[in-house]
């Protein structure tokens, strides 16, 4: 989420400076920031699977529970999926509501990848939102539906392949080109909120 400036995080992240629409739309949001005790947050791919990470994953998720007494979704963007997906495996099942992938990571040369994961032993409903131009090459979108395919087991899943955007830029695996979204943040928003009101095919 970047630094802190003025009391709001500082990150060009999707879902970060994408978190006013949630609440426009109705939804409570709590950004999940770097770890007390480690400088760099969980960088390596394989991290994001330890207990470690999984076990302060889920530490703020009791909290947003009994805080609110509502139930909690897991939102992650690019490496965020990695988190979602292995938070949903192990814990996801009596804690979460449902969890939301956006511009997940696809490819299996990456450790934790969506698809690599046990994603069968999900049960809970699962969105996958994914822009059909995003040029990350771990995120390609043609093996997306590798993901659908493997989520035998929730009880509703629905794959939304979004389009659009305006003038990307950088590099095509950060948060300002089509993998971040770019220029449809408020669309794609509005559509994630309202399949988390309301999941169905």
């Amino acid at each position: 989420m970047g630094k802190i400036v003025d009391g709001q995080p500082s990150s060009e992240n999707f879902l970060v400076r994408s978190r006013n629409h949630f609440t426009e739309n109705g939804l409570n949001v709590a950004v999940l920031g770097l770890p007390s005790d480690k400088k760099t947050g969980y960088v390596e791919y394989a991290d994001r699977l330890s207990s470690e990470h999984l076990q302060d994953i889920k530490r703020v998720v009791e909290y947003l529970k009994a805080d609110t007494g509502l139930p909690v979704w897991l939102v992650g963007t690019s490496r965020g999926t990695v988190s979602a997906t292995a938070a949903a495996i192990d814990f996801g099942n009596e804690l979460l509501g449902g969890i939301v992938l956006t511009a997940s990571v696809v490819s299996y040369k990456k450790a934790g990848a969506v698809p690599t994961q046990d994603i069968g032993k999900i049960q809970i409903p699962v969105l996958v939102v994914h822009h059909e131009k995003d040029g990350c090459v771990i995120c390609a979108p043609h093996e997306v539906p590798s993901i659908m395919k493997g989520l035998k087991n929730t009880p509703v899943k629905k794959l939304l392949m979004v389009s659009g955007g305006d003038n990307p830029t950088g590099d095509p695996c950060e948060a300002l080109h089509y993998h971040g979204f770019i220029g449809i943040e408020e669309a794609t928003v509005k559509s994630m909120a309202a399949w988390i009101k309301k999941p169905t095919l």
